[in-house]
This record gives structure tokens, sequence and C-alpha cells, in this order.
């Protein structure tokens, strides 16, 4: 491995990024809801640089804050989440500009950070689609990583009950992520796999315009009950970073 390589600049990744690009995948991240600057790099592709890059934190603030989607993406692999403070972010949420660095790249880091469930809780509040939703998908991925001793599992059924009172009344993405989570916590919280799975068919079906994509909203009583016919329930993941 060069030396080039390991201490690459966030100017020499993003010209290699570009590069990288394809006009397919580029459209197909556009109508996913992705906005530009994107280039149009695979998932594949990012994580090859990621496994080269080493000591890569202040390469990774340095690509998000390019405001190129994919120099985003990377950013979220690259960092150390335990160097990330609760007011970095925050400014990563502020900076995010589609529904994939706010559901998922953000989220991810947050929760590895171990500010995840403190931020989580006031996002949950916001009036705003985008914080709302991120809070949820920040609390989704809490729930994937933390032994269930360390978690609040009495405000997390709480959340599990309100959640079937208000979800139909949100906007898409916060229902999106609202659903995500009652999965999350069936899937993850072993003493809260029968309230999730009450909340789940207390929902119904959620019904989440996606764009014209073929992507569906997961039915939560479905994916939770499949988790118990594989025996998963309760499960930690090690990262959930992807």
């Amino acid at each position: 491995m060069s030396r080039a390589h390991t201490c690459a600049s966030a100017a020499d990744i993003l010209e290699e990024l570009q590069a990288l690009g394809s006009a397919g995948y580029k459209n197909i991240l556009i109508k996913h809801g992705v906005k530009e600057p994107v280039y149009g790099v695979k998932v594949a592709d990012l994580k090859k640089i990621q496994k080269r890059i080493k000591d890569g934190h202040r390469v990774a603030l340095d690509l998000y804050a390019t405001g190129v989607y994919d120099a985003m993406y990377l950013a979220g692999l690259l960092v150390d989440d335990t160097l990330m403070t609760k007011a970095l972010l925050q400014r990563w949420l502020d900076q995010a500009n589609c529904a994939t660095l706010r559901e998922y790249t953000v989220p991810w880091v947050a929760a590895h950070s171990g500010h995840g469930h403190a931020l989580a809780a006031k996002w949950i509040e916001s009036k705003n689609e985008g914080v709302a939703s991120a809070g949820w998908a920040t609390l989704s991925s809490v729930v994937a990583l933390t032994e269930d001793s360390a978690l609040d599992l009495a405000g997390l059924r709480v959340l599990l009950r309100r959640i079937p009172q208000c979800i139909h009344t949100q906007s898409d993405r916060v229902r999106y992520a609202m659903n995500r989570f009652v999965i999350a916590v069936g899937t993850y919280v072993k003493p809260l796999s029968d309230d999730a799975l009450s909340a789940a068919a207390e929902l119904g079906e959620v019904k989440v315009v996606m764009d014209g994509t073929a992507c569906k909203v997961p039915d939560a009583a479905f994916q939770i009950e499949k988790a118990r016919r594989n025996g998963s329930i309760g499960k930690k993941r090690k990262t959930v970073k992807c």
C-alpha cells in the first residue's frame, strides 16, 4: 500500500470519485431523491477506497464539507465516530440534503459515536421532516448496536406506544422511519419484541409515497415474525454501516 493512498487528500479522492461515477447509477440515485452534486459512484467502489484509507477522520470531515453526495457518503464510512461531537453531528445533519444522508449516513455515525440516543431524543421532536426522520433512524441504529442492559427500555416502550397513535398523520419520510424503528426494536431488543409486534399490529398498512421508485414500505409485523422464525431476535450488530 503506497503512502499516497494512505494520506490521500479530499481533493485527490474527489477527483477519483468523479472518474468512478457513472451516468446510469447517478440517474438511479437522483430518482431515489439524491441531490446534485452527485457523481454516481457505487457503494462497492466507495468501500474499496475506504479500505485503502488509514486514519481517515480528517479527510472524512473535508469530504463531507464538499457537499458532493458520493463524498459525503464515503465520509460516513471513513470518519472516526468516537471523535464526532454532538455539535459536529448536528452540523452534518444540517448539511445533509437528501433522505439517504439524513436517514442512513448521519444516523449510522451518530449511533456509533455514543451521542446517538441523546441527539435522537431531540431530533424526533422536530417539526422538520428531515430532522425527525433522522432521529427515528438514529434510534433504530442505536437499538441494533446497544446491549439491552444499556438501553432505556421504559423510554423505548413509551415510543412504541406513541407511534401507532400518530404515525399516519406524519409526513412520508417520518412515517417510513417510524416504521423502521418498530421493526428495529422488535428485531434487536428481545425484552421489547412483543411490545413491538403489538405496535406493528396497530400500525396496519403504512403508506409512503416513494416517488415512482420500486421501493416498498416493509411490513413491520412480517419482518419481526420473520426474525423470530430465523431465531435472530436480540442478536446485535457490530456495525450498522453498509
